[in-house]
Formats: structure tokens, sequence, C-alpha cells
């Protein structure tokens, strides 16, 4: 018989495309893969682990599955991911209504419980019909930041081979993807495990080759040496989006030493430089951390000056969240006060707000190419290279409706800025 099947996967995109992975290995002919409401014989949870947020929604949707279970709506549960890794030990015996718990870093073990032999990883069946698709190309981080988790969730830094991501490729703009977003934990370490030296633009290179892409996009670049051969691809290869995701989490040298950042403030304004001089035009994306273990208010100060100066055209913020097992946990003492780290949190979101608007205000009139993410009443949700989906502002252009398709690329014309969003009209 063939069993109905649901995943709920929660966290990042790498979480994302670990589920597309999964769900595409399972034969059609034994099992029906639910997206919708409705009983299913195996409910499976993707889980996240990383932060305090992000594990309090894992927990409360485990809860809220077994709750589900018992009423008859799920025959199996099965939880697996970061939370499941993360603490392996404490939650079969807080939680023993789950089935089966399976860890983050091998999916081959969830497949044989489902009764599945694993296969190539190369194939993924997408969550949803978008024209751009995530493209992990390793797992785990050999890099130790003092406050980070993921090098014991997910274990040492492993590439995945290059035959394989250009296989992935293929097969994704076989079926209608024309944008690819790089991610990893460090894009930049790429290739250092399998070919012993750092191989992200060498990947780039044979994946702006394949027919049909026509975007690639570079997620989670570590600052500490990047990679001088990725900023001449970024400034030359037209494929290539002048677009660059790289969390520099602090500016302060105290801050980024207690941090384990390997880099000081000077050098960042160095490569913040150097990106910008070596690839005109370039959109800069970066996330902080306020509240780290003895911020002081000069320190925090210190990066309100450094963002007003840095004028980055996307950034997003966290309050510190001590995570146990890191560093930071076993050797600094979290000393700022929740409530001074909610006010750093909002005045730097402040400063980058009014950054952002002025930013979007300087686009008004111009002419760009956009891909079509959606469309919502008429109006259809668009990015051009300058952003990136989930984290960015949306273009909106209105009237849209029967004139685009998720997916297409189209011109339009900016007609008015908001703090983080555009409206435009299409170009005749």
């Amino acid at each position: 018989m063939r069993r109905r099947i649901k995943v709920i996967t929660l966290g990042c995109s790498k979480n994302t495309v670990d589920t597309e992975h999964l769900l595409a290995q399972l034969p059609a002919d034994a099992f029906d893969i639910v997206d919708g409401n409705g009983p299913v014989d195996c409910l499976l949870l993707n889980t996240c682990g990383f932060i305090g947020d992000a594990k309090e929604e894992s927990v409360n949707a485990i809860l809220e599955a077994v709750e589900a279970k018992k009423r008859g709506e799920a025959g199996e549960l099965v939880v697996f991911g970061c939370l499941a890794q993360r603490y392996a030990a404490e939650l079969p015996r807080e939680i023993p209504e789950v089935d089966a718990w399976f860890g983050a870093r091998d999916l081959s073990p969830v497949l044989r419980h489902l009764g599945v032999q694993p296969g190539p990883a190369v194939t993924r069946r997408l969550s949803e019909a978008k024209g751009y698709a995530y493209l992990k190309i390793s797992e785990g981080c050999d890099r130790r930041c003092s406050y980070c988790a993921i090098p014991f969730i997910r274990g040492a830094h492993r590439s995945v081979p290059m035959e394989d991501l250009v296989a992935e490729a293929e097969s994704l703009s076989a079926r209608g993807v024309r944008e690819l977003i790089l991610i990893a934990q460090d894009t930049t370490w790429y290739g250092l495990d399998l070919y012993h030296r750092r191989a992200l633009g060498e990947l780039i290179g044979r994946l702006s080759a394949i027919p049909g892409i026509a975007w690639i996009r570079i997620h989670y670049s570590y600052p500490a040496d990047f990679p001088e051969d990725v900023l001449q691809i970024m400034a030359t290869n037209p494929k290539v989006c002048k677009y660059l995701d790289i969390p520099l989490q602090h500016i302060s040298d105290p801050v980024l030493d207690r941090m384990h950042r390997h880099v000081d403030g000077a050098w960042t304004r160095t490569l913040i430089a150097r990106l910008r001089r070596e690839v005109p035009g370039v959109a800069l994306r970066t996330t902080m951390i306020v509240g780290h273990p003895g911020e002081t208010e000069k320190e925090f100060a210190e990066l309100l000056d450094f963002v007003r100066e840095a004028r980055f055209e996307r950034l997003g913020a966290f309050t510190y969240s001590e995570e146990e097992g890191t560093w930071g946990a076993a050797h600094l003492k979290d000393d700022v006060p929740e409530e001074v780290k909610q006010a750093r949190l909002d005045a730097l979101m402040e400063v980058q707000r009014e950054i952002s608007l002025e930013y979007n205000r300087s686009r008004v009139g111009t002419e760009l190419t956009v891909m079509v993410d959606d469309i919502v009443d008429g109006t259809a949700v668009c990015r051009s290279q300058y952003e990136s989906p989930d984290v960015d502002g949306e273009i909106l252009v209105a009237g849209a409706a029967g004139k685009v398709a998720v997916g297409d690329f189209v011109r339009v014309r900016v007609t008015g800025a908001e703090d983080y969003d555009l409206n435009a009209v299409l170009v005749s």
C-alpha cells in the first residue's frame, strides 16, 4: 500500500534543501507526499536548533505533532535535523511519543527507516514552483566562532563534489530554475577538503556554463581571506549577481576578538572598500550581533558609526543568544541585560532603515531586470539581482496579472520607494 507522508521543515534554506533531497528519493509508487492538511501515515519534522527562538519553534512544532498523533492524524512521528542532532540524548527522554529520532548530518538513516535504500543526492523535489532554488555546496564548518553551535551540530566542513553540484544544477535548470543561490555555512571555504584549494570560483564558472541558468547568487561568505578570484568573477561574469551576503557580526576589535572571528576592524573596512572598488555597483548584505558578552556602550557606538559609514544596502541583526556547548557559553558571562540588547537592536535597525530608504529612493526612475517570484492579487512580487528572496525587500509591480508568470524575467521602471520595498511598472 502507498503511504501518505508529510514533511514539515523549520529553520534555514539549508534545511529546505535537505528536505527536498529526501523527498526526491521516495519512490512514487510507494509514497504519496502530502503538502496540505489531512491524515498521514508518517509525519516527519526537519528541525532547527541554532538559537533560542529557533529551538523553541522546533520544540513547539514537535509537541503539536504529538497532539496530532494522539488525535489519529499521524500514524508515525519521525523527527530529524539540527535540534534532534544537538539534543540526541535529552529529547527521546523528554518526548517519548516520537517514534524515531535522527540527526542532521546524514539523511540515509531517515530513508532506511522509511524502507528506502539511499541513492545519489543530486535530485530534488522542489517545495515551491519558483524561478530560483538554493544549491547547498557544502556542509558543516571548520570555523570556531565563540557564539556558534553549528560546528558541533553539523560537524566539520565537507564540500559536495563539483560534479554532483553541476548535475544537480542541470536538473534544476531542466525544471525551470533560472537562479541558483549558493549556500553553505561558509561558501568561501568550498573545495579545501576535496581539492586542497579554494574552488568556489571554479564552481561558479562551471555552473554559469549551464544553459538556462541566468543568475548565480553567493550567500554566507566569511570575511577572512576572501578569495581573490571570486571578486574578479563577480565583476566580469554577467551571470553572477552583483550581490554578496557576507556576515560581519561586528566592527569593534575587542568584540571581534571575543567572537573569535579572526579579523579586525581595519581588515573589515579594507575588505568592504575592495568589494565596492572591484565590483562596482555591488549590493552588500551583512548581519550583526548586538549585546555580545562584554559589549560596552563605546563598542556598540563604534558599530553604529561603522554601519553609517559602510552604508550596507542590506543588513539584518540579532541579539546575542548564549548557546550551550559553545566556547562563549563556557568562558564568557552573558552580562548585557536583555532590555539593553533589545534597545541596541532597535537603534541599529533604525539606522539601517534610514540607509535602506535613502538607497531605495536613489533607485526611483531607474530601469531594472527583475525576476517574478509570485503574483498576489494582480501584483507581481519581483526581485532584481540586488535582492535575495526571503531576506531582502521586494519590487512590487501592480497590474501585472495576465502579463507575466512566476519565473519570468521582465523589465520594470521604479516609480516609488519605501523603507525596504520598491514600487515599479512594467516597461513595454
